[in-house]
């Protein structure tokens, strides 16, 4: 179990669950949190949790990104790069290099392969337009980075509960939706253990939602 985790973008809505998850399960009494974003306001529910520091900063901010990454033993990174210069993962491989972090779980979109095929892949790189060859970059960057990476390539999300597979790069995409508390299952199943998808980029969905041409709310 690794002990002190950082959160890009953790005022998202997969990112708090993991924290409240984090904060109230017995299996994770010993993690500290430290959650970055733009404005710590947003969370100051926390702000007098002993497991808790806030931290106000831009992810495109170099030098905020390594000074928060300091004596982190994992960064999950809640947001999409689909930053024109793909700032946010260049930053946060640089500082996690400086400091000496290996372990990421870095959020990306589904398709960045072609992996998703039929109509729904279509629509799904339609939708997704520009930014698909931003993520696409972002993911390579990853992979030569030398880090302890995990790319999750998220579904089209809904609020339902628990229900996924798990895919990785080499196998099609099962599913088209998939809920964010499932989004967020994985992620702390690689909390609990860190081994779990090293140096991989794994999709997430529920396979219920397979051959749908359209997401499922």
């Amino acid at each position: 179990m690794l002990k002190n985790i950082l959160i890009l973008a953790a005022n998202g809505q997969i990112a708090r669950l993991v924290e409240n998850r984090i904060l109230t399960e017995p299996t994770f009494k010993d993690v500290d949190l430290t959650l970055f974003l733009r404005d710590a306001s947003r969370l100051s529910q926390l702000r007098d949790n002993p497991r808790v520091t806030l931290i106000d900063g831009d992810i495109t901010d170099e030098g905020a990104v390594q000074s928060a990454m300091a004596g982190q033993d994992l960064v999950f990174v809640a947001v999409v790069d689909h930053d024109g210069q793909n700032r946010l993962t260049k930053n946060v491989i640089s500082a996690m290099q400086a400091t000496h972090v290996e372990r990421v779980l870095f959020t990306n979109v589904l398709g960045i392969y072609n992996e998703v095929g039929g109509a729904f892949g279509r629509w799904n790189l339609d939708m997704i337009g520009a930014g698909m060859a931003l993520a696409r970059r972002s993911d390579a960057l990853l992979a030569d980075s030398g880090l302890d990476y995990t790319t999750l390539r998220l579904p089209w999300l809904n609020d339902r509960g628990i229900s996924y597979s798990v895919t990785t790069k080499d196998q099609p995409y099962e599913g088209v939706s998939g809920s964010r508390a499932s989004v967020a299952d994985v992620v702390l199943k690689m909390i609990a253990d860190p081994t779990r998808y090293s140096r991989d980029s794994i999709g997430m969905a529920d396979p219920t939602t397979e051959g749908q041409d359209r997401p499922v709310y």
